[in-house]
């Protein structure tokens, strides 16, 4: 939910229909509902972000319910977070006409920020709940997290800037970029997390950097920056070295045979 409500926001925004409700929060079109089809969109994206809300909120009372005080303590700072991102939401449609210049890059990218940092919140929120309870060993996981990945990267760099030449950086591709970005970085924070109880801890040596590398390659793929034909060459980079680092992990992750305490080794038994 919280993904397709970072989807739903993007495409507001490239849509324009943030400011379609008359420049005002959180009332539309002077009432409580809108009138036109971008004031729709807006009002829309505001009640799927109040559902939302909600169920974060639920998120956070069922963790208090766990006995792990690193879940609690995930999804309680992802409810802490979500004044901060209303109240960025409604700077950036201008807190009914109030400030004039809220509807600004600086303001998009907060409002981006905090959201993403309330969606990592929740998924380690979610790894840290059903530590010990996975089906599959750690080597396996660590093995389908990466493919993951490897699967989620041509995705997202399909529908980002880099190919906006061949294919239209439309609303509904930025949607699409920005949801299967997303679920790469979730990818990834769960490999990371995953590959400390494998005896692969070395394997964040590439997995830290590859998402990073993802962090920038989404900041990258909104209107926070010019994107130049330098820029676009820069994201073109990351997208070649976050596949190098990807493959490299990959490619040590198969090679491992045995991930017990004490009795790692190598199939190829160097």
């Amino acid at each position: 939910m919280t993904v397709f409500l970072i989807m739903l926001g993007v495409y507001t925004a490239a849509t324009g229909s943030g400011l379609a409700c008359s420049a005002q929060w959180p009332l539309c079109d002077n009432g409580l509902l809108p009138q036109t089809v971008p004031s729709f969109v807006e009002w829309f994206h505001r009640l799927v972000a109040m559902i939302a809300g909600f169920f974060i909120l639920g998120t956070a009372l069922w963790a208090w319910r766990t006995p792990d005080p690193r879940t609690r303590t995930a999804a309680t700072l992802a409810v802490v977070l979500l004044p901060l991102q209303i109240s960025i939401g409604a700077v950036t449609v201008t807190l009914n006409g109030m400030l004039p210049s809220g509807y600004s890059p600086p303001t998009q990218a907060a409002h981006l920020l905090v959201a993403l940092a309330i969606f990592t919140l929740l998924v380690f929120a979610v790894l840290f709940a059903y530590e010990g309870r996975y089906r599959a060993d750690a080597l396996s996981r660590v093995r389908g997290g990466l493919l993951v990945s490897l699967a989620l990267l041509p995705l997202s760099a399909l529908f980002s800037r880099v190919t906006s030449a061949v294919l239209p950086y439309s609303p509904a591709a930025q949607a699409a970029f920005i949801g299967s970005s997303l679920v790469l970085f979730a990818a990834l924070v769960a490999v990371t997390h995953w590959v400390g109880g494998s005896n692969l801890a070395t394997l964040r040596a590439a997995t830290l950097p590859a998402l990073g590398l993802v962090f920038v390659h989404l900041l990258l793929g909104r209107d926070l920056v010019f994107y130049t034909p330098t820029m676009r060459l820069l994201n073109v980079g990351l997208l070649v070295a976050t596949g190098a680092l990807l493959v490299g992990a990959a490619w040590l992750a198969y090679r491992r045979s045995d991930v017990g305490p004490g009795r790692a080794s190598y199939a190829s038994g160097d």
